[in-house]
């Protein structure tokens, strides 16, 4: 049987039970959602599949406190995301964060995110540094304020701030240059 054929109830209560035989249906089930959450806030897939190991384990771990009756996948996901920012925390040198007062001010042009894809823009997120790709993620996806990023992170609210500013300056130079190139290629926009 597949992981779609069980209900969630009696996943949750096989995995707190210890049983190997739900904790793999749960993983299956919300591995893929997972691995794209954790794929955000690393370099490779590697990485990501390290993240997502070490916080399916919590989950494992943690899985007793769980609410019933809430959402489980949003649970899950808020663990991954914290797996994610703890491993970002153990790795990451930070170079590229600097205090707000070093900041240059965001660039006075229109918002050319706008106008691409969800995808492309994910794309683009993974070739920010590791610095602005995780604060871009924690606010513009997660939805955490400045303040949840610094504590987070342990950095200033201001570093939060500097650091969106310059992914959002990176992610638009990056969107203006591809523009660029694909009109030199010979493509045509909307």
């Amino acid at each position: 049987m597949r992981a779609s054929d069980y209900r969630e109830e009696e996943i949750v209560e096989g995995c707190v039970n210890g049983n190997r035989k739900y904790q793999k249906l749960l993983y299956e089930r919300f591995y893929g959602s997972m691995m794209v959450v954790c794929m955000r806030y690393t370099n490779d897939r590697e990485e990501a599949r390290d993240v997502l190991h070490e916080g399916f384990i919590k989950v494992f771990n943690n899985l007793g406190k769980f609410v019933r009756g809430t959402n489980l996948g949003a649970w899950i996901r808020r663990i991954m995301v914290n797996t994610a920012i703890d491993h970002y925390r153990k790795s990451a040198k930070r170079p590229g964060m600097v205090e707000i007062n070093h900041a240059v001010h965001e660039m006075d042009v229109q918002d050319v995110v706008s106008d691409i894809s969800a995808d492309e823009i994910l794309g683009l997120v993974q070739r920010l540094s590791p610095a602005y790709k995780v604060v871009f993620n924690l606010y513009v996806i997660e939805g955490y304020s400045h303040k949840e990023i610094g504590e987070k992170l342990n950095i200033s609210e201001g570093t939060s701030k500097s650091n969106l500013a310059k992914a959002r300056a990176k992610l638009q130079m990056m969107i203006l240059s591809s523009r660029v190139i694909r009109r030199v290629e010979g493509e045509t926009y909307a």
